[in-house]
């Protein structure tokens, strides 16, 4: 099974770029919470052992690196909101949260790795979309770490604020109970109302 290297960050080495941060983005498929990002820019000669997909990583190792990568690597962390995922769709709120990670660097970056095929028109420096780029670039996989971990203790938080829905299990994700409790308990201020399920609930209220 391949893991994630280097490659692309010393590609952009050649091509004369020395700050490479590597972006990706959390939480486009709930129904509630907002879409996280986080930029990474790792220091070649203290990357934690073990960075990967965020995605194959169990909670407890995505937590001990998530740690390791903000002791060793500059690291940026933005969200966007459920207003704004409502107003300009997720897509496009995915990357405001990508442009905002990316812009919160200091010392600024020179260059991006971006997890998907697209890259966000607000980003203001050379770029490089690179699909599945979390399961290939160490720069990318770090910030799929950090990104994740982050949303998921937002949910948690917030679940302890509005029980009921099992965020702190499926972080807003659709899972079946998170469904129910649409129904049963109603739609909360942290759900996406442009969201199908929920702008469904929302329209056989009235």
């Amino acid at each position: 099974m391949s893991v994630p290297d280097l490659g692309h960050e010393h590609t952009a080495r050649q091509a004369g770029h020395t700050r490479i941060a590597g972006v990706d983005e959390v939480g486009r498929g709930p129904l509630a919470g907002p879409v996280t990002a986080a930029a990474v820019i790792l220091d070649p000669d203290a990357i934690p052992d073990g960075l990967n997909d965020s995605k194959k990583l169990s909670a407890r190792r995505r937590e001990a690196l998530s740690e390791a990568i903000l002791a060793s690597a500059q690291v940026s962390i933005a969200h966007a909101t459920v207003a704004e995922i409502d107003e300009i769709n997720i897509l496009r709120a995915a990357h405001l949260a990508m442009e905002r990670a990316v812009a919160a660097l200091d010392p600024a970056p020179d260059m991006a790795l971006i997890d998907g095929n697209m890259v966000p028109l607000g980003l203001t420096l050379p770029a490089r979309a690179i699909v599945r780029g979390d399961a290939v670039s160490l720069s990318i996989a770090a910030a799929s770490i950090v990104a994740k971990t982050c949303r998921d203790r937002l949910m948690r938080d917030l679940a302890q604020q509005f029980p009921g829905y099992g965020w702190e299990r499926n972080a807003g994700y659709p899972s079946k109970a998170h469904r129910e409790a649409l129904l049963n308990l109603g739609v909360t201020p942290h759900h996406r109302r442009s969201f199908r399920p929920v702008h469904n609930i929302l329209y056989q209220e009235k």
